[in-house]
Protein backbone atom coordinates (compact mmCIF):
# COMPACT_ATOMS: atom_id res chain seq x y z
CA UNK A 1 0.00 0.00 0.00
CA UNK A 2 3.03 2.31 -0.05
CA UNK A 3 3.40 2.52 -3.85
CA UNK A 4 0.99 3.04 -6.73
CA UNK A 5 2.04 2.05 -10.28
CA UNK A 6 0.19 3.29 -13.36
CA UNK A 7 0.66 4.07 -17.03
CA UNK A 8 -0.42 7.16 -18.96
CA UNK A 9 -1.10 7.47 -22.66
CA UNK A 10 1.91 8.85 -24.50
CA UNK A 11 4.44 8.14 -21.75
CA UNK A 12 6.87 5.24 -22.46
CA UNK A 13 7.33 4.44 -18.76
CA UNK A 14 5.45 3.19 -15.73
CA UNK A 15 4.81 5.95 -13.20
CA UNK A 16 5.43 5.07 -9.55
CA UNK A 17 3.68 7.27 -7.00
CA UNK A 18 5.00 6.88 -3.45
CA UNK A 19 2.53 7.05 -0.60
CA UNK A 20 2.00 9.53 0.88
CA UNK A 21 1.98 11.47 -2.43
CA UNK A 22 4.30 14.19 -1.12
CA UNK A 23 7.18 11.72 -1.55
CA UNK A 24 6.92 12.29 -5.31
CA UNK A 25 7.08 10.20 -8.50
CA UNK A 26 9.62 7.74 -9.87
CA UNK A 27 9.53 5.85 -13.16
CA UNK A 28 10.05 2.26 -14.23
CA UNK A 29 11.19 1.12 -17.68
CA UNK A 30 12.72 4.33 -19.06
CA UNK A 31 14.55 3.49 -22.29
CA UNK A 32 13.04 -0.01 -22.32
CA UNK A 33 9.29 0.42 -22.68
CA UNK A 34 7.65 1.95 -25.74
CA UNK A 35 3.87 1.81 -25.35
CA UNK A 36 3.10 0.23 -21.96
CA UNK A 37 -0.42 -0.35 -20.69
CA UNK A 38 -1.13 -3.09 -18.14
CA UNK A 39 0.87 -3.79 -14.99
CA UNK A 40 0.85 -6.78 -12.67
CA UNK A 41 2.98 -7.16 -9.54
CA UNK A 42 3.58 -10.64 -8.16
CA UNK A 43 6.29 -12.18 -6.00
CA UNK A 44 8.32 -8.97 -5.93
CA UNK A 45 8.38 -8.70 -9.73
CA UNK A 46 6.81 -6.12 -12.04
CA UNK A 47 5.25 -7.34 -15.30
CA UNK A 48 4.31 -4.71 -17.89
CA UNK A 49 2.63 -5.19 -21.28
CA UNK A 50 4.27 -3.32 -24.15
CA UNK A 51 4.13 -2.87 -27.94
CA UNK A 52 7.14 -2.01 -30.07
CA UNK A 53 6.76 -1.61 -33.84
CA UNK A 54 3.45 -3.44 -33.68
CA UNK A 55 4.85 -6.46 -31.81
CA UNK A 56 3.36 -7.20 -28.36
CA UNK A 57 5.43 -8.35 -25.42
CA UNK A 58 5.48 -8.47 -21.63
CA UNK A 59 8.53 -7.12 -19.82
CA UNK A 60 9.52 -8.45 -16.40
CA UNK A 61 11.39 -6.17 -13.98
CA UNK A 62 13.22 -6.96 -10.75
CA UNK A 63 12.22 -5.06 -7.58
CA UNK A 64 15.01 -2.52 -8.21
CA UNK A 65 13.78 -1.81 -11.75
CA UNK A 66 16.20 -3.83 -13.87
CA UNK A 67 14.89 -5.80 -16.86
CA UNK A 68 14.78 -9.50 -16.04
CA UNK A 69 13.17 -10.76 -19.24
CA UNK A 70 11.07 -9.74 -22.21
CA UNK A 71 8.47 -12.29 -23.31
CA UNK A 72 7.70 -12.06 -27.02
CA UNK A 73 3.95 -12.54 -27.55
CA UNK A 74 4.05 -12.17 -31.34
CA UNK A 75 5.64 -15.63 -31.67
CA UNK A 76 2.49 -17.29 -30.29
CA UNK A 77 0.00 -14.95 -31.94
CA UNK A 78 -1.21 -13.58 -28.60
CA UNK A 79 -3.54 -10.64 -28.17
CA UNK A 80 -1.64 -7.49 -27.07
CA UNK A 81 -1.79 -6.07 -23.54
CA UNK A 82 -3.87 -8.94 -22.12
CA UNK A 83 -2.01 -11.31 -19.80
CA UNK A 84 -2.03 -12.94 -16.39
CA UNK A 85 0.91 -13.96 -14.22
CA UNK A 86 0.59 -17.19 -12.24
CA UNK A 87 2.20 -17.61 -8.80
CA UNK A 88 5.05 -19.64 -10.34
CA UNK A 89 5.90 -16.80 -12.74
CA UNK A 90 4.37 -18.42 -15.83
CA UNK A 91 2.44 -16.15 -18.16
CA UNK A 92 -1.07 -16.84 -19.50
CA UNK A 93 -2.18 -15.10 -22.70
CA UNK A 94 -4.95 -15.59 -25.26
CA UNK A 95 -4.12 -16.79 -28.76
CA UNK A 96 -6.21 -15.87 -31.77
CA UNK A 97 -7.26 -19.49 -32.33
CA UNK A 98 -9.37 -19.84 -29.17
CA UNK A 99 -6.89 -20.93 -26.50
CA UNK A 100 -5.39 -19.58 -23.34
CA UNK A 101 -1.68 -20.36 -23.52
CA UNK A 102 0.71 -20.93 -20.63
CA UNK A 103 4.18 -19.54 -21.36
CA UNK A 104 7.06 -20.62 -19.14
CA UNK A 105 10.55 -20.07 -20.49
CA UNK A 106 10.61 -21.56 -23.99
CA UNK A 107 7.65 -23.82 -23.21
CA UNK A 108 4.21 -23.08 -24.68
CA UNK A 109 1.22 -25.18 -23.58
CA UNK A 110 -2.56 -24.91 -23.75
CA UNK A 111 -3.86 -23.61 -20.44
CA UNK A 112 -7.55 -23.85 -21.41
CA UNK A 113 -9.65 -23.81 -24.59
CA UNK A 114 -11.89 -20.74 -24.77
CA UNK A 115 -14.66 -19.31 -26.90
CA UNK A 116 -13.65 -16.60 -29.36
CA UNK A 117 -15.81 -13.51 -28.93
CA UNK A 118 -16.58 -10.66 -31.30
CA UNK A 119 -14.74 -8.20 -29.02
CA UNK A 120 -11.27 -8.50 -27.47
CA UNK A 121 -11.20 -10.47 -24.24
CA UNK A 122 -9.85 -9.19 -20.92
CA UNK A 123 -7.39 -11.23 -18.85
CA UNK A 124 -5.89 -10.70 -15.39
CA UNK A 125 -4.28 -12.80 -12.68
CA UNK A 126 -6.77 -13.38 -9.85
CA UNK A 127 -6.81 -15.48 -6.68
CA UNK A 128 -3.84 -17.59 -7.79
CA UNK A 129 -5.40 -18.28 -11.18
CA UNK A 130 -6.65 -16.46 -14.27
CA UNK A 131 -9.76 -14.37 -14.83
CA UNK A 132 -10.90 -14.41 -18.49
CA UNK A 133 -13.73 -12.12 -19.56
CA UNK A 134 -15.39 -12.40 -22.99
CA UNK A 135 -17.49 -9.24 -23.53
CA UNK A 136 -21.23 -9.86 -23.92
CA UNK A 137 -20.72 -13.59 -23.19
CA UNK A 138 -19.08 -14.92 -20.00
CA UNK A 139 -16.61 -14.26 -17.20
CA UNK A 140 -14.60 -17.28 -16.02
CA UNK A 141 -12.16 -17.74 -13.16
CA UNK A 142 -9.66 -20.58 -13.71
CA UNK A 143 -7.38 -22.02 -11.05
CA UNK A 144 -3.64 -22.22 -11.62
CA UNK A 145 -4.02 -25.48 -13.56
CA UNK A 146 -6.62 -24.27 -16.05
CA UNK A 147 -9.68 -25.80 -14.33
CA UNK A 148 -12.83 -23.70 -14.01
CA UNK A 149 -13.63 -22.43 -10.52
CA UNK A 150 -16.70 -20.52 -11.61
CA UNK A 151 -18.27 -19.07 -14.72
CA UNK A 152 -21.02 -16.46 -14.95
CA UNK A 153 -22.94 -14.90 -17.80
CA UNK A 154 -21.91 -11.37 -18.76
CA UNK A 155 -23.65 -9.23 -16.11
CA UNK A 156 -23.90 -5.94 -18.02
CA UNK A 157 -26.36 -4.87 -20.66
CA UNK A 158 -25.11 -4.77 -24.23
CA UNK A 159 -25.25 -0.95 -24.36
CA UNK A 160 -22.48 -0.78 -21.74
CA UNK A 161 -18.85 -1.45 -22.52
CA UNK A 162 -16.12 -2.74 -20.23
CA UNK A 163 -12.88 -0.81 -20.57
CA UNK A 164 -10.65 -2.75 -18.18
CA UNK A 165 -10.37 -5.26 -15.33
CA UNK A 166 -7.94 -5.34 -12.41
CA UNK A 167 -7.39 -6.97 -9.04
CA UNK A 168 -6.18 -5.24 -5.89
CA UNK A 169 -3.72 -6.35 -3.21
CA UNK A 170 -6.53 -8.01 -1.27
CA UNK A 171 -7.71 -10.16 -4.18
CA UNK A 172 -10.85 -8.22 -5.05
CA UNK A 173 -11.79 -8.06 -8.76
CA UNK A 174 -12.77 -4.71 -10.28
CA UNK A 175 -14.29 -3.95 -13.69
CA UNK A 176 -14.33 -0.49 -15.25
CA UNK A 177 -17.72 -0.19 -16.98
CA UNK A 178 -18.63 2.64 -19.35
CA UNK A 179 -22.05 3.89 -20.33
CA UNK A 180 -21.98 5.59 -23.78
CA UNK A 181 -25.45 7.02 -23.31
CA UNK A 182 -24.42 9.44 -20.56
CA UNK A 183 -20.62 9.30 -21.05
CA UNK A 184 -19.86 8.06 -17.54
CA UNK A 185 -17.91 5.22 -15.93
CA UNK A 186 -18.53 3.10 -12.87
CA UNK A 187 -16.18 0.70 -11.09
CA UNK A 188 -17.86 -2.55 -10.10
CA UNK A 189 -16.41 -5.16 -7.75
CA UNK A 190 -16.91 -8.91 -8.16
CA UNK A 191 -16.59 -11.38 -5.29
CA UNK A 192 -13.57 -13.61 -6.07
CA UNK A 193 -15.39 -16.64 -4.63
CA UNK A 194 -18.50 -16.46 -6.82
CA UNK A 195 -18.22 -13.67 -9.43
CA UNK A 196 -21.24 -11.87 -8.00
CA UNK A 197 -21.22 -8.07 -8.36
CA UNK A 198 -21.07 -6.96 -4.72
CA UNK A 199 -20.01 -3.29 -4.93
CA UNK A 200 -20.16 -0.41 -7.36
CA UNK A 201 -19.15 3.22 -7.38
CA UNK A 202 -21.07 6.36 -8.17
CA UNK A 203 -20.85 7.28 -11.90
CA UNK A 204 -17.94 9.49 -12.91
CA UNK A 205 -17.00 11.28 -16.11
CA UNK A 206 -13.37 10.19 -15.57
CA UNK A 207 -12.32 6.55 -15.75
CA UNK A 208 -10.19 6.57 -12.58
CA UNK A 209 -11.28 5.17 -9.23
CA UNK A 210 -9.80 4.56 -5.80
CA UNK A 211 -10.39 1.34 -3.84
CA UNK A 212 -9.77 1.70 -0.12
CA UNK A 213 -8.69 -1.00 2.34
CA UNK A 214 -12.29 -1.94 3.10
CA UNK A 215 -13.22 -2.18 -0.58
CA UNK A 216 -15.16 1.07 -0.97
CA UNK A 217 -14.80 2.42 -4.53
CA UNK A 218 -14.84 6.17 -5.19
CA UNK A 219 -14.05 8.33 -8.26
CA UNK A 220 -10.50 9.69 -8.34
CA UNK A 221 -11.28 12.75 -10.48
CA UNK A 222 -8.24 14.19 -12.23
CA UNK A 223 -5.81 12.99 -9.58
CA UNK A 224 -3.72 10.99 -12.07
CA UNK A 225 -3.36 13.52 -14.85
CA UNK A 226 -0.14 13.40 -16.88
CA UNK A 227 2.73 14.83 -14.81
CA UNK A 228 5.09 17.46 -16.12
CA UNK A 229 8.07 15.87 -17.90
CA UNK A 230 10.54 16.95 -15.21
CA UNK A 231 8.41 15.57 -12.36
CA UNK A 232 8.46 11.94 -13.47
CA UNK A 233 11.27 10.72 -11.27
CA UNK A 234 14.38 8.80 -12.19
Amino acid sequence: DSLLAFTHSGLPVVLLEHRPPRLGLDTLGAGVLHSPLHIQFIRDRWYVSDIENGDPSVVGFTPDGHVERRIDLARVGAMPHQFAVLPDGALVVESRDGRLLRLCGDSVATFAPVEVGTKPSLIVGADGGVLHAIPDKTITLYNGFGHIRWRIDWPWREAAFVADVATDSRGRIHFLVGDPQDNTFTAQTLAPSTGEVVRWSEPSSAGSFVVDRLGAVTPAGDRWSAPAPDSAGR
